[in-house]
Formats: C-alpha cells, sequence, structure tokens
C-alpha cells in the first residue's frame, strides 16, 4: 500500500490580517469547521435620486455585499491529542484570536493616551490591519468585521470554555471603500473580474425560453 488518499483535501476557510502599506502577512486564522451555510446580501450602489430618468440606471459602484457565517470551535480533538494550549485555556486562544481583530492593541492605545498627556490636539483612530476573507483561492475578500458573538457552551473544570459558536458578520470592502491603487482595492477588483469571467460561462438561454422575440422590445 502506498498510503496515499484518493480523498481530495479539504480546504478551511478563515481570516488573514495584512498590512496595508507592506503587504506582510501578520496573523493567519484558520477555521477549526468550515461553517455548513454562507449568507450573502448584496445591495446596489445606486446613483441617487430613481425618478430621475437619467440617474436611474447609473451604478455608483459595485454593490454593497454582507456575508454572515457561524464557525463552531470544539476543543475535544486537541484534548485527545494532548494539545498544550487546548489542555490549559480550552478554545479561549481561538476566541481571542478572532476578537483582538476589532480591537486597537494595547501599544496602541497607550501610545494614544501619550499623545493625549502631551496636549495633542488631535489624536486619530488607531488604523487596523486589512482584514481578508478567505473561502478558497479564488475567493479572497477584503472585509471589515461588523458583528461578532460568541456563545461559550461547555467548560473544563476551570470554567475554560471547551466548545463554542462565533458569528460573524462581515462586510465586503471594494474600490469605493478602499483607495484604487491601495492593496485591498486592489484584490477586491480581482474579486470583481473573477465574477465577470464566471458571469461570462453562465448558461444564457434564447428569448423563446421567455416567451418573447426581439419583435417584442421594440
Amino acid at each position: 500500500m502506498t498510503g496515499l488518499s484518493r480523498s481530495p483535501r479539504i480546504l478551511k476557510g478563515g481570516l488573514v490580517l495584512m498590512d496595508r502599506a507592506s503587504g506582510k502577512i501578520l496573523r493567519t486564522i484558520v477555521l477549526q469547521y468550515n461553517p455548513e451555510m454562507l449568507t450573502r446580501s448584496l445591495t446596489v450602489r445606486g446613483a441617487g435620486d430613481d425618478s430621475d430618468p437619467v440617474e436611474a440606471l447609473r451604478l455608483a459602484g459595485p454593490p454593497i455585499e454582507t456575508i454572515s457565517l457561524e464557525a463552531m470551535l470544539d476543543a475535544t480533538d486537541g484534548l485527545e491529542e494532548a494539545d498544550p494550549v487546548i489542555g490549559k485555556v480550552g478554545v479561549a486562544a481561538d476566541i481571542a484570536a478572532l476578537e483582538t481583530v476589532i480591537a486597537p492593541t494595547t501599544a496602541t492605545l497607550a501610545a494614544q493616551d501619550a499623545l493625549a498627556g502631551r496636549g495633542a490636539i488631535e489624536i486619530l483612530p488607531a488604523v487596523a490591519p486589512l482584514v481578508l476573507f478567505v473561502w478558497g483561492a479564488k475567493r479572497i475578500v477584503p472585509v471589515r468585521i461588523t458583528e461578532f458573538s460568541v456563545t461559550e457552551e461547555a467548560f473544563d473544570p476551570a470554567l475554560n470554555p471547551i466548545r463554542a459558536r462565533i458569528s460573524l458578520g462581515l462586510r465586503a470592502l471594494t474600490v469605493n471603500d478602499l483607495s484604487y491603487g491601495s492593496r485591498g482595492g486592489a484584490l477586491s477588483l480581482v474579486q470583481l473580474r473573477m465574477k465577470e469571467t464566471l458571469a461570462a460561462q453562465a448558461r444564457g438561454g434564447g428569448l423563446a425560453a421567455l416567451g418573447a422575440e426581439e419583435d417584442s422590445f421594440r
């Protein structure tokens, strides 16, 4: 026996944190189990007043897309494999890895407090790393986390969570949100081009299938 399996390797979804300026990967967060379902909602970004016949057909940019998913975390496998982190804190470290994506670092907060103490007139909010939602090699989407909730369902004797459900709400970022020449803007354009390529492969059909002919539109 060769030990090779004919079963395809199942990819995992997750988040990647990237430095906006250098493009350096700062952190990769791999979901333990892929969600069974992704919910995507797209809102048309119109130009303004739909009652204006000139403006009704204009598009101000790519649609506003939101993504929601539920991820499961379970310490069972890690406990069976004697993982030292799982054994010590359960899935708390994995939860914290996601939570800290939406929080400024303590070093950033300390630096802002120091500036305030020196009488700085204006302190700009901290700039977070670029967050990418990765769902296979062909879906790498710049996003902002808009919703985050955790349901801890089971605990070890020290009250560390050993099973949890995490609900994430994401808003896809486009060139309307990021500068056109930025890394995030470029990645959003890659996604749009991929959709255009897929759309060109879609089964269309003829007007006859709709019970109409070209003269019907004249």
